[in-house]
């Protein structure tokens, strides 16, 4: 059914619920709110904890405007039983001919900061004595372009009187599982009436939205195990051989997943693999095993990166461990005639091995006999694009890497078409990686240290969130931080990094970075993968309880990788329970499945999917909040589904329709 068909979307409406996705009422009751204001309940807002959202009676005795500030203000004094605080509005000026002496009610995120006195950013309000809107649990949800809360609610309460999706999970699992309606969790989860119709309304739409996925997944490994058209030679000795000329001895969690590539390229059955390991186990040194045992073979291999930066870098290692054999860089930025010449020579089958990016699975690169494929960093990678480029070979062998730990079992969920091969061990060589939670009364002392640190000759990392700020000026943005560390830092050589850079600076700073023509490089998350650089001791993160545990784990990984004794600095922009909870995980821990468990475990199964999916199911239940417990749950009825003998034939379309959607998935 149209959107338009709805009372008030115009065309234009429309377009702004495409901007999220949404082109069907089908896909807008999958709107799923990102948030919910829950109204029931008054606060005290000096017992607010600091940054959180709160609901707060108080009374306005007055307002003024600021139009000469960089960001212009208006600003109310308020008081609640007694005690005084301030409200603030940026950039807003029609606020001041709304508030007017008298009692309100503020809804919004409240500044309660130790010394400094309670404040409110940006509320919400209404008079106490006409509260419309400010009452009950209100849903919120993303938005784009001209639309507003208002609505989107409006359009959703339409649209949920028109369609409710229906469940695919046969009725007798359903009443063995005691699962509610699928229906009713939808009118719930839009219209709750409590925080318990919430949970129980999410955990039951995310079961089914789960029970889908695994259940496209099985599908698809069901046809069968694809049949070796390649026959590979090479021989245990020789890959021995090869092993040897790496100056450092494989671990035992290496030498096995070598085995396992081996055992697998010489078996009847095409390799489909994902090897998974911790930061430093030594998973490029694998894959670079695999790549040789192809070309030993006579086949040509190819190997995909996320990033220019990364490709390069292994681009180094294939020229240094593969002398003997003809390799090219291919990247966006290599020049036109180089690209065709390269291009011609896989073409022929004169290059034996291509590494690059994106610009490898473009439709005019053409090879001769291509065989074996890596993909690196798989989770900045989706299905279709690995397979895009799986296909320019006849019967592929695939071996992806990921370097974000996740726990077996969801491996077997999210990764349900491969098999999977985890390296758990480290390299003896490797050292343990100090972390500490900076308070700000420390912040000065950590500079001055970072300083020294440069003075000595070592180098260090400063990691924001996001490129620019917010208007809360709760987050540190890359940019201002730069500026601030410039003052600061007197005599250190700082550089500049993040993602709306073009390519071409990227590499050229990093470059920079890595030949040490720079002590400090101010980055956002671009340097979160594959980034090697020896030399560098420090990292900083701000704002760290805005990142994931697992993201975290990724960035720490960035340094301790040289001789020199590491640091991990994390600074905190929330100063609450959850948050410090959550970063003693990382304090605590440097196994990254461990981390990974526990981030499961705090953040739930919506949330631990994070914000880079492609996938329609993935992105739509990351709102969610539920239990992990729904991800195995869901998992034990698609197993039952599948051999129990009920009709699912039903089921077995709608899996093949959601695995061809889930084509640009990644995860985080």
């Amino acid at each position: 059914m149209k959107l338009t068909e709805l009372k008030y979307i115009s065309e234009k409406r429309e377009k702004d619920f495409n901007k999220l996705g949404v082109y069907t009422c089908e896909d807008l009751v999958r709107l799923y709110p990102r948030d919910f204001l829950d109204l029931t309940r008054v606060s005290s807002i000096t017992e607010v904890e600091h940054n959180s959202q709160a609901l707060v009676a108080c009374e306005v005795l007055n307002a003024e405007f600021n139009r000469f500030s960089r960001r212009p203000y208006v600003k109310a004094l308020c008081q609640q039983n007694g005690c005084i605080f301030t409200a603030i509005w940026f950039n807003q000026p029609y606020v001041l001919q709304k508030l007017k002496p008298g009692e309100y009610l503020f809804y919004g995120r409240v500044q309660n900061r130790y010394g400094m006195g309670a404040s409110m950013v940006n509320p919400s309000f209404e008079p106490a004595d006409k509260n419309k809107n400010l009452k009950g649990i209100i849903p919120v949800y993303p938005l784009a372009g001209s639309l507003t809360q208002k609505v989107v609610r409006d359009a959703v309460r339409q649209a949920l009187a028109k369609v409710v999706p229906s469940t695919l999970i046969p009725e007798p699992l359903r009443r063995k599982f005691a699962l509610p309606p699928l229906s009713e969790s939808y009118r719930r989860i839009h219209a709750p009436t409590s925080q318990d119709d919430i949970k129980k309304a999410s955990a039951r739409i995310a079961l089914e939205e789960y029970f889908l996925l695994i259940s496209a997944f099985r599908v698809i490994k069901g046809y069968g195990d694809r049949v070796r058209l390649n026959g590979y030679a090479v021989t245990e000795r020789e890959v021995a051989d090869f092993i040897a000329r790496f100056p450092f001895t494989f671990t035992a969690g290496q030498l096995a997943a070598v085995r396992e590539i081996y055992d697998n390229l010489h078996s009847p059955s095409q390799l489909n693999r994902l090897l998974q390991g911790d930061v430093g186990s030594g998973k490029t040194a694998v894959a670079l095993t695999g790549m040789f045992m192809a070309v030993k073979s006579g086949y040509q291999t190819a190997m995909l990166a996320p990033t220019e930066v990364l490709a390069r870098q292994n681009f180094a290692l294939i020229q240094r461990y593969f002398p003997e054999y003809n390799c090219a860089l291919l990247v966006g930025s290599t020049p036109a005639a180089e690209k065709r010449a390269i291009k011609a020579s896989l073409k022929k089958g004169e290059t034996d091995i291509i590494c690059g990016t994106h610009a490898v699975i473009q439709k005019d690169v053409i090879f001769k006999n291509l065989a074996f494929v890596v993909c690196d960093e798989q989770q900045r990678f989706g299905v279709a694009q690995r397979a895009s480029l799986s296909d320019k070979g006849e019967g592929c062998d695939v071996l992806i890497m990921s370097a974000t730990p996740i726990p077996r079992t969801l491996s077997l969920i999210f990764y349900g078409d491969l098999d999977i091969t985890t390296i758990k061990d480290k390299p003896a060589s490797r050292q343990e990686i100090s972390t500490s939670i900076i308070p700000a009364s420390k912040y000065e002392d950590m500079l001055r240290y970072i300083a020294e640190q440069a003075r000595a000759g070592r180098q260090s990392y400063f990691v924001c969130p996001k490129i620019e700020g917010d208007d809360e000026g709760t987050v540190m943005s890359v940019t201002e931080l730069y500026e601030e560390l410039k003052g600061k830092m007197r005599g250190v050589r700082l550089a500049l990094l993040h993602g709306k850079m073009k390519e071409a600076e990227k590499n050229a700073v990093m470059a920079a970075f890595k030949a040490h023509e720079y002590d400090c490089l101010v980055s956002t998350t671009v340097i979160e993968v594959g980034v090697d650089v020896p030399n560098a001791t420090v990292m900083v993160i701000y704002n760290a309880e805005r990142f994931g545990l697992s993201q975290l784990h990724q960035l720490r990984g960035r340094v301790g990788r040289g001789a020199e004794k590491s640091y991990c600095f994390l600074l905190m922009g929330s100063d609450t329970p959850q948050a410090r909870e959550r970063l003693s995980v990382i304090k605590n821990n440097s196994d990254g499945f461990k981390i990974a468990e526990a981030d499961l475990e705090l953040r739930g199964g919506g949330d631990f999917m994070g914000t880079r999916q492609s996938g329609r199911v993935l992105t739509e239940i990351k709102n969610l909040k539920f239990p992990a417990s729904v991800i195995f749950t869901a998992k034990a009825i698609s197993d039952e589904a599948f051999s129990g003998g009920y009709e699912i034939s039903a089921l077995r379309q709608a899996a093949l329709e959601k695995y061809k959607s889930l084509e640009n998935v990644v995860l985080n």
